[in-house]
């Protein structure tokens, strides 16, 4: 499987691409896909995933890394 990646959408939830194994505060590993999406608005009735409350709650995050010079 391809390299694990992490996007961090504008305004919206974080993309996980690649392999990855999500677990919890216990160790109990969640059942994914090959690719999912983590809610960073925290009104998700689906959570860690996103359910898309982030649009109806107006989320708003805009987050860039730093650019090396």
């Amino acid at each position: 499987m391809a390299k694990a990646q992490i996007k961090v959408s504008d305004n919206g939830p974080l993309r996980v691409s690649g392999e990855v194994e999500l677990v919890d505060a216990e160790g109990n590993v969640f059942e994914t896909k090959p690719v999912f999406y983590l809610c960073r608005c925290g009104k998700s009735s689906n959570k860690p995933f996103c359910d898309g409350s982030h649009k109806k709650e107006n989320f708003q995050s805009v987050v860039r890394a730093k650019k090396e010079e």
